[in-house]
């Protein structure tokens, strides 16, 4: 397939240099002609998973483009080489991080994989993720929790902006458990507000609750700011009161969090409406039974 692909992308290269040629017929080089097919052989290696010279044709494209006065094309194929040198960037970026594993040297390699997901966050949400849970994965190999927390922590953040929720919310326990263990206990309030909003956004009530009562084991949750406010926030769905969701929403300790997983009153009051996630918690399971629950805690 790779090499059927590259074969693809000299024939393109090919016609792309006979469009430049000039004859008695022809007193002009199609740049246009050339352009597009460069185009297609930039296409051609990048699927054969050859960056360097995808790179190369992208930025014979960008010439073409730039000599026929399409200025807006030839960017656009400018900036198609810049990310073919991140691409090809992460992909060494990953072999050498393995080279590092197996050299006993799992922290550069921890290293490596973030700085890498740092550069192509910006044009790669999906992949960044994969580099920070792979950087975490190495970090917590080594024991370093911390640094597989902070980790996971970018993961979890490009996860909600992804809206990959059921991830996020995976992903956010995992961090908090890290938290637990080194006995961050402030920083586990913190991942309770995110579990919660998370779980509110994908309208499930039963596990936002579930996620208040667990944190009432750690040291110093129950009745902290944090605290409070999640109980209030849950308050606002058990009673289907909007005006109570709203000014818990647009509180200090909401209002001023991370943008991926901050909330506003109106993205909520969809959920709240759909009540019947709300009513979910007085019957069913056990885990369920209401004397269990938060909002039971708060009203002691």
């Amino acid at each position: 397939m790779a090499a059927q692909k590259i074969n693809e992308a000299h024939e393109h290269i090919a016609k792309a240099e006979k469009c430049l040629k000039t004859s008695m017929s022809k007193w002009k080089p199609d740049y246009d002609g050339a352009a597009s097919e460069m185009a297609k052989a930039a296409v051609a290696f990048k699927n054969a998973k050859q960056f360097e010279q995808a790179k190369d044709a992208y930025l014979k494209e960008a010439e073409y483009h730039t000599e026929n006065k399409a200025l807006f094309h030839a960017a656009k194929a400018y900036e198609q080489a810049g990310m073919m040198l991140k691409v090809s960037l992460r992909c060494l970026i990953e072999k050498a991080s393995i080279m590092y594993v197996e050299n006993g040297t799992s922290g550069t390699a921890g290293i490596a994989l973030d700085r890498a997901g740092k550069l192509i966050e910006p044009i790669d949400l999906e992949k960044a993720v994969d580099l920070y849970q792979k950087a975490a994965s190495v970090f917590e190999n080594e024991d370093r929790l911390r640094e597989a927390a902070e980790l996971l922590g970018k993961a979890s953040r490009l996860l909600v902006r992804l809206r990959r929720l059921d991830e996020a919310a995976v992903s956010l326990q995992k961090e908090k458990n890290m938290y637990k263990e080194i006995e961050n206990y402030p920083t586990c309030f913190k991942k309770t507000i995110a579990q919660v909003l998370v779980h509110l956004h994908r309208g499930d009530f039963v596990a936002a609750d579930k996620c208040v009562r667990e944190s009432y084991s750690l040291p110093g949750f129950s009745g902290s700011e944090d605290c409070v406010s999640m109980e209030t926030l849950l308050a606002a769905f058990d009673e289907q009161d909007e005006d109570k969701l709203s000014r818990v929403c647009n509180s200090p300790l909401l209002k001023y969090m991370d943008n991926d997983v901050s909330v506003s009153p109106s993205e909520l009051f969809p959920t709240l409406i759909m009540n019947h996630h709300i009513r979910m918690i007085s019957k069913g399971s056990c885990d369920n039974d209401p004397k269990n629950s938060a909002l039971h805690h708060r009203n002691k």
